[in-house]
């Protein structure tokens, strides 16, 4: 059983990481553009932060768990099978939320402010909001699993999620605020949809803490690494070329990975 601290730094973790949806919507709400050189780079600078630590710390993590429950042999299929689970739900996922509304397709958070259909971009930006808030729910899980069991993981994971959730933020309240003139109503649409980790992270505890164990755990972990790598070559860096800068999302993308290597270097 976890005592109270270890639950509190876990949350808190995965209220920072959700609420960092925030920084997306400010500075959607201070810039009147925030242009194709910002998010390019800035997407392709989440991608970079997310497939580093995926493949460095969280599968790395599930094979560990796996090897140490299951042996060498089983625990290795278990720890790549459960990766490639992970990117089949969160592609299921991707095809059922219908094109128009789901965040994770090109056009979306691109440069939503020079869309033709002004009409629809408080519809739009809604939806979207609701979609980022569905596949934010299982990473504050994630988030949330990792905070109680290994600090260092948690604290590295919860960072690339928050860098991973700027953009999507943007994404959120730059439609809403031009769709309503409301720079309030902007930045709270982002707020909400960042506020589904802690809810993921709360809910999936309540539900799921009996079942948590080396097995699970393992299982979790690679599963999440599978689901990040998706969300970087599926929405993430097609997103980021889709600007017309691809020099500019590449460069944020080493930026990316170098940022996160040096922090966790600095954690061990």
């Amino acid at each position: 059983m976890y005592d109270l601290s270890t639950v509190l730094f876990a949350l808190g973790l995965t209220v920072f990481a959700g609420l960092s949806t925030c920084i997306g919507g400010a500075i959607a709400v201070l810039r009147k553009n925030p242009g194709d050189r910002f998010m390019a780079g800035s997407l392709g600078f989440s991608a970079g932060v997310m497939l580093y630590v995926s493949f460095m710390e969280i599968l790395p993590k599930g094979f560990a768990e796996l090897t140490d429950a299951w042996g060498e042999g089983w625990g290795q299929w278990g720890a790549v099978g459960a990766f490639f689970f992970g990117i089949a739900v969160i592609a299921i996922i991707d095809r059922l939320v219908p094109e128009p509304i789901n965040p994770h397709e090109r056009g979306i958070g691109a440069d939503p402010v020079l869309d033709a259909r002004r009409r629809r971009l408080m519809k739009m930006g809604a939806f979207t909001a609701v979609a980022i808030a569905i596949h934010n729910f299982p990473e504050g899980f994630a988030t949330f699993i990792a905070g109680l069991e290994d600090p260092e993981v948690a604290i590295a994971v919860a960072v690339a999620i928050a860098i991973h959730n700027i953009p999507e933020g943007v994404a959120v309240a730059v439609p809403i605020r031009e769709a309503t003139g409301s720079r309030a109503k902007a930045f709270t649409w982002s707020l909400l949809s960042g506020l589904a980790e802690p809810a993921g992270a709360l809910i999936g505890f309540l539900l799921f803490m009996p079942l948590l164990g080396p097995v699970a755990l393992g299982i979790a972990f690679a599963a999440v690494a599978g689901v990040m790598v998706f969300i970087c070559l599926d929405e993430l860096l097609p997103t980021a070329q889709a600007t017309g800068r691809h020099h500019t999302a590449v460069y944020g993308l080493i930026l990316g990975m170098a940022v996160m290597a040096l922090s966790l270097l600095m954690l061990t």
